[in-house]
């Protein structure tokens, strides 16, 4: 069995959870969730916890119980207390700013970069240079940051571009000139 699928997942006060044959929904105060099951993984409430099981002992199923049970886990943490990640700009004249729900970024192209957030996501912006993404959903807000990332990412040399806030950079050596004279 699956280590981390045997734990019970308990559910925290005022959290709503349904278990469909195919799905299963999460209702807490900041929001709600709804993820779809495996065909083979059974997940029951009983007596303020949620319990992930098998069916058999398939490689397929096996390699999938673990997965199912954090799943859920991060879900009861989103709706509960929600995610969160930082990011930072990093260069002379990098810039974000909030226009409405959309962010703008000026990362030293010869146009602004314009980001729409997608459904269930809050961006905010602290100052010019750093960056805020929170939502329910651990996933989506993982994927919105490195979407971020992305229209920038920090260059090895000097380190400009976006970072996530405590990302190392490990800087590479320039070129370096030839002393002296030919041999």
């Amino acid at each position: 069995m699956s280590r981390i699928g045997k734990k019970p997942i308990v559910i925290p006060k005022g959290v709503d959870v349904k278990v469909d044959a195919e799905k299963i929904s999460v209702k807490g105060p900041k929001g709600a969730l709804v993820r779809p099951l495996i065909r083979g993984i059974e997940v029951k409430v009983d007596k303020g916890q949620i319990v992930v099981s098998r069916v058999n002992d398939t490689k397929e199923l096996k390699c999938r119980h673990g997965l199912i049970r954090a799943l859920v886990a991060n879900m009861m943490t989103g709706v509960t207390e929600g995610f969160e990640k930082s990011l930072e700009l990093v260069g002379v004249g990098y810039k974000a700013m909030k226009q409405g729900s959309n962010l703008k970024l000026q990362m030293g192209y010869s146009h602004a970069v314009e980001m729409v957030p997608p459904n269930g996501i809050e961006i905010s912006v602290e100052g010019v240079n750093k960056i805020k993404v929170s939502g329910v959903d651990k996933e989506l807000v993982g994927q919105t940051a490195a979407n971020i990332r992305e229209v920038r990412g920090p260059e090895p040399y000097k380190g400009k571009g976006i970072k996530y806030a405590g990302e190392v950079i490990r800087k590479k050596a320039g070129k370096v000139a030839k002393v002296g004279g030919a041999a």
